[in-house]
């Protein structure tokens, strides 16, 4: 009876498994938002005359602060000085107010308006930035552009805020229990986000056969408002266990200057700090550009009929979700037999998932498969690093698969336009090792941290290596936009000649050199595994040893 008493909500299991799938829900919300724009960037072309740089420039804004202001910094400060319940909350109201200001420049009730004539002719020049190379915005940049890059500056400050937090409130639940599970958890389920924007946000925006991308936005801004209603539901939950406790809020340590001498003196971490902007550079901004690449590369017939309809759209969510989780599941199954059987039903699903992607003749229920495969290897390559080590050796390896899916979107794929159905095999095997490649990063990479720094600076390092991603993923859309209209110019000139329709020059874009760009991210990623692979061998950092 004395034990009874003495148990806190930390200590059930159903409580502790709540608690994460609040802190779950509200990444996998804010990841739906993330990419809220990215399967409809023909539309927005078509319908605000956004040019592939605006569309670019407005998708690297969401990292501009966290990059330029070192808002990632501050993010880490806060929640050292006040703990994850009120940064959550405080995160999941930035990232609301920035999701409002990105609806309302996409909206109807942007166009004409007097902010619209105002961004027409100001913000085109700020002199520091403009100066460095660096500003968000430039002369001639739709306004309804420069008014949605604001706003998702401030939604990726919120959501950075969230995903150091959301960290930090997993460690606070699960210590000494089954951390590393639910942190796998917690990332499958947001990934999960990246289908489910990749389905809905087109569903949307052509709801009632009338286009409107606004409608899209706002399917997004209500997941913010479930994400800010979880991270509330959190909020009590969390205080109850401190009450239950009667300790402190538990804080990591502060991120402190006299700590990045420490940090950039050793040569292991500047080589896992560039594989990590490589990898994320050549996957996260690619994302934004995937769908809209693959609707200029595929041939696809829109399907008729039932393929046509709505109910389609959420027969193949719930099949996607059936992959997911027995996929999932099964890295968890001690008896073979249920193992086999788990395994089994996710690839049968997935098949049906695919031809049901091939039938609905859309670019987005193609892409909306590159998940899946993550979800079901993540917790498998995690395990293996575990007990087995090799994690240099499988950075090696992601960086070549990622070469290899590069060059294929850039050169087979292309040469396969006509065929409709070896073009979307070959896009669905692309796309399914590309997410593969993907899932090796967090498997191997950052475990890897611990073994290159101090374990007193292990969050400043932490700290360092998240701000040098963000440069990435500010830098390459920016890039990906730009290459991508100077590579195609004629498509501007057929529009204005009326050659072409915006519709038709949406998607009538070479993507070559973009892929390209990003394939040689790539071959930087192999060449630096290697020279990491031969500092372990000779330093005996342990990289290729086991965690545990």
């Amino acid at each position: 009876m004395v034990e009874q008493l003495k148990q806190t909500l930390r200590d059930k299991a159903s409580a502790r498994w709540t608690a994460l799938l609040l802190l779950a829900l509200a990444n996998f919300c804010a990841y739906i938002f993330m990419d809220i724009l990215s399967p409809i960037k023909d539309l927005m072309q078509s319908t605000r005359g956004w040019s592939s740089e605006a569309f670019g420039t407005m998708q690297g804004a969401e990292t501009f602060l966290n990059v330029f202001i070192f808002f990632l910094i501050f993010a880490g400060i806060i929640l050292d000085k006040m703990g994850v319940r009120f940064t959550a909350l405080l995160s999941g109201v930035v990232m609301l107010i920035g999701g409002l200001i990105k609806y309302y420049a996409v909206s109807e009730a942007f166009i004409g308006s007097s902010i619209d004539t105002w961004f027409q002719t100001h913000l085109n020049h700020i002199p520091l930035f403009e100066y460095l190379g660096v500003a968000p915005f430039y002369e001639g940049m739709p306004s309804s552009a420069k008014v949605a890059a604001i706003g998702f500056m401030l939604f990726g400050c919120g959501a950075e805020m969230s995903g150091i937090t959301i960290s930090r409130g997993i460690v606070k639940w699960f210590k000494g229990r089954e951390t590393a599970l639910a942190m796998g958890s917690e990332m499958a389920l947001a990934r999960l986000g990246v289908a489910t924007v990749m389905l809905f946000s087109p569903f949307f925006a052509r709801l009632g056969g009338v286009v409107n991308v606004s409608r899209s936005v706002a399917f997004g801004v209500v997941m913010l408002c479930i994400a800010l209603i979880m991270f509330i539901t959190y909020f009590f939950m969390d205080r109850k266990l401190d009450m239950q406790t009667g300790e402190a809020e538990e804080k990591d340590d502060p991120f402190r200057l006299s700590d990045i001498g420490k940090i950039l003196s050793s040569g292991g971490f500047w080589l896992v700090a560039l594989l990590c902007v490589l990898y994320y550079s050549a996957i996260f901004p690619f994302q934004k550009y995937a769908v809209n690449m693959l609707q200029c590369n595929l041939t696809l017939n829109l399907g008729e009929g039932f393929w046509a309809g709505s109910a389609i759209m959420f027969i193949q969510y719930g099949v996607m979700l059936v992959v997911a989780a027995c996929a999932f599941a099964s890295n968890f199954s001690s008896k073979k037999t249920a193992k086999a059987i788990l395994l089994c039903c996710a690839v049968l699903a997935l098949v049906v998932f695919c031809y049901m992607g091939y039938k609905r003749g859309t670019a987005e229920t193609v892409f909306a498969v590159f998940p899946l495969l993550a979800v079901a290897i993540t917790p498998m390559l995690g395990k293996y690093v575990d007990h087995k080590g090799k994690a240099a050796t499988m950075l090696i390896l992601g960086a070549i698969l990622l070469i290899i899916c590069h060059l294929t979107f850039a050169f087979v794929l292309p040469a396969c336009k006509g065929n409709a159905v070896v073009s979307i095999l070959v896009a669905y095997l692309t796309i399914l090792v590309l997410g593969a490649s993907f899932s090796l990063v967090p498997a191997a990479l950052w475990p890897s941290v611990p073994k290159l720094v101090d374990e007193k600076i292990i969050g400043s390092a932490y700290a360092l290596i998240f701000w040098i991603q963000n440069i990435g993923l500010w830098l390459f859309p920016l890039l990906i936009g730009k290459v991508l209209d100077a590579t195609n110019p004629e498509l501007a000139q057929a529009v204005s000649e009326g050659i072409l329709s915006p519709e038709q020059a949406a998607v009538s874009y070479d993507y070559t050199w973009p892929l390209v760009m990003l394939a040689a991210l790539g071959v930087a990623a192999f060449i630096i595994g290697i020279i990491l692979k031969a500092v372990d061998a000779k330093k005996h950092i342990g990289l290729e040893d086991p965690n545990v």
